[in-house]
């Protein structure tokens, strides 16, 4: 996949609609809405994931984040909260993504690969020709407590760079992103999207200043 020159922005960790409409008054094309998690920040209730899904406007997608691994289970969870895309920050132990596509017509796919080493390269190869983005970031899903996201954490670039230079689907950059260093990111990785929660919040909320500093120093 070519670099981009601009990438998208999308904000996770949304908490509300409030948070929701202030991602969006900043750029953000799109937004990660987080259900029940091992471990990290942002997760929220399922009855507000789907008020906030149900307000976005259209062009703005809404990103289920599920640590769900069997694919019935994750199609259940999907028709509760109609999110327009499906992010699965764990590894499909059950069912495939087939079976999501044909149960979910029209939803977007992004599969979550953790960048703990050169191996995901070869998870990334192996699993993008199923879905419609990879999202790579910082978590650890061997840990005896799952990391599958929210870490703040910085990953190897340069493996980042190598699994965009060797996939034909969009590729997402997470992991320790802030305003300091993401011009750094977009020179080293090329994105087409770039993602965070934890870099432009302060004490776990949306914090509208981080986020403008952001914005700006990617845009520029």
């Amino acid at each position: 996949m070519e670099p981009a020159r601009h990438p998208r922005i999308k904000i996770c960790c949304i908490r509300d609609v409030a948070e929701a409409w202030t991602a969006i008054s900043h750029g953000a094309s799109a937004l990660g809405l987080v259900s029940a998690m091992p471990s990290g920040p942002g997760v929220i209730e399922e009855a507000a994931i789907a008020v906030v899904a149900e307000v976005v406007p259209p062009g703005v997608a809404t990103f289920l984040l599920t640590s769900l691994q069997d694919a019935p289970s994750i199609v259940a969870q999907h028709r509760r909260l109609r999110t327009t895309t499906l992010q699965i920050v764990d590894q499909l132990t059950s069912g495939t993504y087939q079976e999501l596509r044909e149960a979910l017509p029209g939803i977007g796919l992004v599969q979550v690969i953790h960048v703990l080493g050169p191996e995901a390269l070869d998870e990334a190869v192996a699993v993008a020709p199923e879905v419609d983005a990879i999202l790579l970031d910082s978590g650890n899903p061997a840990l005896a407590v799952k990391e599958l996201g929210g870490t703040g954490r910085r990953h190897d670039w340069a493996i980042s760079r190598q699994i965009r230079e060797a996939i034909r689907v969009p590729i997402y950059l997470a992991g320790g992103l802030t305003a300091a260093n993401v011009a750094e990111a977009i020179a080293a990785v090329g994105p087409f999207g770039l993602d965070l929660c934890t870099g432009v919040r302060t004490d776990g909320r949306l914090d509208e200043a981080k986020l403008a500093r952001f914005v700006e120093a990617a845009r520029s």
